[in-house]
């Protein structure tokens, strides 16, 4: 049971891609600085946590509303990872130009950049893959984690740019690529798989 736990808490971290996040957080909050910058950290870690808990809960009703199975949105969700996976390592962090208006923790912040297509497939993939209620608590506190995570990334980003610099992000963003293409690889498979043999 702890190493599933451990294991989802790793997936979904590695599925939020945390230094591209990282990137995009420091790239578009350039004019910010202090107390400000940490603020808008934490209210991007809410925004994540509270928006990948309703796709992780509901998403098995949107499968039923639109009659679509849980393989055929594997294979689906599973090309979204790979896409992702591609840009994080072909491009990491395209520069921003200006300053940002108004409250970016939900848009772009939260989403799409935190929680993008991808990451929704991903997350209504493991929702709709969990059964019983110590599954799905395992997995909620699971999500938390991540989230967490990623938010201590973001709240510590000043000193996280300090001790990484522009390069060090990049390269560890490119390393999230590789990790995700290797799960978005596995979700597809197991998709194709259950189509081709069904239980």
């Amino acid at each position: 049971m702890h190493s599933a736990f451990i294991s989802d808490v790793i997936k979904l971290y590695f599925v939020l891609t945390p230094f591209f996040v990282l990137s995009m957080f420091l790239a578009l909050t350039r004019h910010m600085a202090g107390a400000p910058r940490r603020h808008l950290a934490v209210r991007v870690s809410v925004a994540v946590f509270a928006i990948s808990l309703v796709l992780y809960f509901f998403g098995e009703l949107l499968f039923t509303a639109f009659g679509i199975t849980l393989d055929a949105f594997r294979i689906g969700a599973g090309g979204l990872l790979f896409l992702s996976a591609i840009s994080l390592v072909r491009d990491p962090a395209p520069e921003q130009t200006g300053e940002s208006q108004g409250d970016i923790s939900v848009v772009p912040l939260a989403i799409p950049i935190t929680v993008g297509p991808a990451t929704i497939g991903t997350l209504m993939i493991m929702g709709a893959g969990s059964h019983g209620f110590a599954e799905r608590i395992s997995g909620c506190l699971a999500l938390l984690c991540a989230t967490a995570l990623v938010g201590a990334a973001l709240y510590f980003s000043d000193i996280m740019e300090r001790l990484l610099g522009t390069l060090g992000i990049t390269i560890l963003t490119k390393i999230t690529g590789l990790i995700l293409s290797a799960l978005a690889a596995q979700i597809i498979f197991t998709g194709i798989r259950n189509f081709l043999i069904p239980s």
